[in-house]
């Protein structure tokens, strides 16, 4: 049976939840990626309410929806972060913001963490996808020079904030998701394994496949899931097109997204540089049976055309492998 194909709600909070369902039901998903973002799945509520968790299942039922993981991004992404400022007011609960002190909101935001995995088990899922945030990020140009004490801090820290939150991920029976992202502690092959030693390749902590965020980089989305097979717990769809021509840089130059002098962007699912094919495959030789989870942030195209173009393009590539089509073909002749 192939995946399941599921919509990322994040990029959809500025709706209802239930508009959501419907729209991602009509355009035939199989179910949801949902948010902690809007009103789409409150962490607090799910914990406190009696009810919450129940209605939130039973209309992702009327919608003939399932739910296989949830997301915490947004609160994920202050628990390391140094400096904590306006940007993390404008994205963090205030709840979790409160008075902005910054190890505060760190500490709340990892106690919110811990909270997610507890809701997510109630919700009956096993997978919390997120942002870990970073102390080190800022030192990524390198220059003044950073010193060697100085990156190994950064990761010892994340340890020290990480390994209690995933302590109660191990206690719910929940798993963590990372997504390998800039701006986080792991944002590449090379960090993505100093990572996994940081936390002592803990199986609480694993890794959210996304292949816009390596394109761009130029590094090789498709090996990453070969040398990460074991931590491959999701994957999102998300696609990249990258436009280097001399001027443009992956950085961004500070330029909004879709400005055309960008050296990249994301694009539709399918439109961009992005080997699916190959990626598909690899994820049959690792036996990823997970959801395949659409992520939309094209800013050039209209998020309801694309997003119900996207489903059909990721069910005609979601195949299972030649061998398990065999099998089943081979079975149903002999019955």
């Amino acid at each position: 049976m192939s995946r399941p194909v599921t919509l990322f709600t994040g990029q959809w909070a500025d709706l209802p939840f239930d508009e959501v369902c419907r729209l991602a039901a009509e355009w035939g998903y199989d179910g949801l990626e949902i948010a902690c973002s809007g009103d789409h799945f409150e962490v607090d509520r799910a914990l406190s309410e009696e009810d919450y968790v129940e209605n939130r299942l039973k209309l992702l039922e009327s919608h003939g929806l399932k739910v296989w993981a949830i997301s915490n991004h947004l609160v994920g992404q202050a628990v390391c972060d140094d400096p904590i400022d306006e940007r993390h007011r404008n994205i963090l609960p205030a709840r979790i913001w409160g008075d902005g002190e910054p190890e505060g909101v760190r500490q709340r935001a990892a106690a919110e963490l811990a909270d997610t995995a507890r809701a997510a088990a109630k919700l009956g899922v096993d997978t919390v996808i997120g942002f870990t945030g970073s102390k080190i990020w800022k030192y990524v140009a390198m220059f003044p020079p950073v010193g060697q004490d100085t990156i190994d801090d950064g990761y010892a820290d994340f340890a020290a904030r990480w390994n209690p939150i995933l302590d109660v991920f191990d206690e719910v029976g929940v798993r963590f998701a990372h997504e390998v992202h800039p701006s986080e502690i792991a944002y590449d092959y090379w960090t993505t394994q100093r990572t996994l030693e940081a936390v002592g390749h803990r199986p609480a902590f694993g890794l959210n496949w996304d292949p816009s965020h390596f394109v761009w980089q130029d590094l090789d989305p498709v090996g990453f899931i070969l040398d990460f097979a074991d931590r491959i717990y999701h994957v999102d769809c998300k696609d990249t097109k990258k436009r280097f021509d001399g001027r443009n840089g992956r950085l961004g130059s500070h330029l909004a997204w879709a400005d055309p002098r960008r050296g990249w962007d994301f694009v539709s699912t399918g439109h961009g540089d992005v080997d699916w094919e190959s990626a598909f495959r690899a994820l049959n030789s690792i036996g990823y049976t997970g959801p395949i989870s659409v992520e939309w942030e094209d800013a050039g195209m209209d998020r309801l055309r694309g997003a119900a173009e996207a489903v059909h393009y990721i069910r005609n590539l979601n195949f299972d492998k030649p061998a398990a089509a065999f099998d089943a073909a081979f079975s149903a002749e002999r019955n």
